[in-house]
């Protein structure tokens, strides 16, 4: 039915690298991205107590800050599942928030996870075409009164 045992076995090796490939394709990729400090490190923060100098000097400097000069310290760590053909998936994110008073005193320390966000919809604002469904000669016959000939010179 097949001819020779050669091809036979060609016939099956080529099966096996096919659900191989097919098999390999639908592996889950994940991707971490940022930095969170781990507890141990935070352990050794005391709200009230260590400044802003302090949390530089034992975890770093932050991935995010606030808005204002001398404003909150935000670390964030997001892990990334990619599976296939599906859109990436958002499978873990901690948050860890160290705000400060006025003075640079570190006043609170909070931590947050997938769970505790919220989805943000940001509006897309898009500037109008002037040319849209205008033809390339109507386009050019808009601009002809338009010219003055003081610019050439």
């Amino acid at each position: 039915m097949f001819g020779t045992a050669s091809s036979l076995k060609t016939a099956c090796m080529a099966i096996v690298l096919a659900l191989v490939t097919a098999t390999a394709g639908c592996t889950s990729l994940y991707k971490n991205h940022g930095y969170v400090p781990p507890d141990e490190d935070l352990n050794r923060l005391v709200a009230g107590v260590d400044t802003r100098a302090k949390v530089d000097d034992l975890i770093g400097a932050p991935s995010a800050a606030g808005m204002l000069a001398g404003g909150d310290y935000y670390y964030v760590r997001s892990r990334v599942r990619t599976y296939g053909m599906k859109r990436p998936e958002v499978i873990d994110r901690q948050v860890l928030a160290i705000s400060f008073d006025n003075a640079g005193v570190i006043a609170n320390i909070e931590r947050f996870d997938l769970q505790d966000g919220h989805t943000v919809v940001l509006s897309r604002r898009v500037t109008e075409s002037s040319v849209e469904g205008k033809g390339f000669l109507a386009s050019i016959m808009d601009n002809f009164g338009n010219i003055n000939p003081a610019n050439f010179f």
